[in-house]
């Protein structure tokens, strides 16, 4: 019988005896069942017609609760089993702290790094070499918690696109908070490591190097990268004019815009327009733009092709304007002369380098599939993340998944005045390429 019942049923008793001192439902009754006969012993009924109240007045409110007390569930049956805290303390400083000072050392590299990546989306050595790096400028922010703890909770974000209130929930702290922390990691990341690991290759090496594997890749000679752009989806609809962060195929985004070498690793990331923004205007709008048209950057290694100097140059889709250090395709339709065509497909095969830089960026680090942070913080860690790509690209660490993205389209742009003379030197330079293309594996 419930605990709580017997209680009540001894203070009624209680009550009982002081409302009817003369009758004692207890003691009474079993006296007198102890001396009289059967025939004449008080029975449960006879006391309710004693002349008191008190009896009638008990066993009422006596039958009320035990009707009460045989119809709530007893509290073991209803209890509820206290909150594990087992998961988060998995993810608890000391947790980690076991987990990179003592556990890690005991597994074998290969299952070491398998285990890592999969919690935080690289190798322990690639992520000691970030911790290393952004520790000094963490320092300076005070923060409670250790650096490589706090790099650890945003890099778990990044790679499985956790939310903060689920990171928060996991890592038992108010969502503020985690959003804080994140913020200032991809800042550090975008600000602080960009210019170490995201450069344009102008040094003589790595032009050489960039330039001679495109060229085995595609038989053109010169090319130094492949542009493209992504639309990042956004996961709510920022405010006021969200219609032009509605891309073409019909969700809320940014626009980023990469160039990659044959290695896919990014040596220019742009994030500056909405994602309704076409991939020229984009384009016309970054910095890598205004530096290649003002002769900012400068490629020294210089080929003859049929009479025309050719500079390094990257190569894009259609969508992009023709210029002499942007080649496009002649015709998307496949409608051009057999010179023409055989330049678009090696052409098409070298920018295919840039797409599958894109599909391993958005299929390494989840959340970019889609970013669930506000519009103002959009932009740094998108290219945090493409800081953690060229990382994790330079480490050679395994490729995972890639994301599938959808077919492109699209007009090409319209020749602006101020590029007009540009355009042509573009389209000389396309056609002389083309044609020496051509001849040279007609020959063979």
């Amino acid at each position: 019988m419930d605990q709580s019942f017997l209680v009540m049923l001894t203070n009624l008793l209680h009550l009982h005896n002081s409302l009817d001192p003369t009758t004692s439902l207890i003691s009474d009754t079993l006296s007198s069942t102890a001396t009289a006969s059967p025939s004449t012993a008080t029975s449960p009924t006879s006391l309710l017609y004693s002349s008191s109240i008190a009896p009638l007045l008990f066993f009422t409110i006596a039958s009320v609760l035990s009707y009460v007390a045989s119809t709530r569930p007893s509290s073991s049956a209803t209890s509820t089993p206290p909150k594990t805290t087992a998961a988060s303390s998995d993810y608890s400083v000391s947790a980690f702290r076991a987990l990179s000072t003592e556990h890690i050392w005991s597994l074998e590299a290969p299952l070491r790094d398998a285990h890592w990546r999969s919690l935080y989306g690289l190798s322990y050595p690639v992520f000691t070499t970030v911790v290393d790096k952004l520790k000094p400028h963490i320092a300076l922010s005070n923060l409670s918690l250790p650096s490589d703890y706090a790099v650890a909770m945003v890099l778990s974000r990044l790679a499985h696109g956790l939310s903060a209130k689920t990171i928060a929930s996991r890592y038992s702290l108010e969502p503020y908070l985690v959003s804080k922390i994140t913020n200032m990691v991809t800042r550090l990341l975008a600000t602080k490591l960009y210019p170490e690991f995201i450069k344009i290759p102008v040094g003589r090496r790595r032009l050489l190097e960039t330039t001679q594997a495109f060229e085995e890749l595609t038989s053109l000679p010169n090319m130094c990268g492949a542009i493209d752009t992504t639309p990042v989806k956004l996961r709510s609809n920022p405010n006021p004019n969200p219609n032009i962060y509605r891309c073409r195929y019909g969700f809320p985004s940014v626009l980023l815009q990469v160039v990659s070498d044959h290695k896919k690793i990014f040596w220019d990331v742009c994030v500056k327009a909405p994602g309704g923004t076409d991939d020229a205007s984009h384009f016309r709008d970054s910095l890598l733009y205004h530096r290649l048209t003002s002769g900012d950057v400068v490629w020294d290694k210089v080929i003859h092709v049929r009479d025309h100097h050719v500079r390094p140059y990257v190569v894009g889709d259609w969508c992009f304007p023709l210029l002499p250090f942007l080649l496009t395709p002649f015709s998307p339709s496949g409608m051009g002369t057999p010179a023409q065509n055989l330049f678009d497909g090696m052409l098409m095969k070298g920018r295919s380098v840039v797409v599958e830089a894109i599909a391993l960026l958005k299929g390494r680090w989840k959340i970019l599939q889609d970013l669930n942070v506000g519009i103002h913080h959009a932009p740094q860690t998108i290219v945090a993340c493409c800081v953690l790509h060229n990382l994790c690209q330079i480490a050679r660490e395994p490729e995972p998944e890639i994301w599938k993205e959808p077919d492109e389209g699209g007009p090409p742009p319209r020749v602006l005045d101020s590029e007009k003379s540009f355009y042509c030197l573009g389209e000389r330079l396309r056609q002389a390429l083309a044609d020496d293309l051509h001849q040279k594996l007609s020959s063979r």
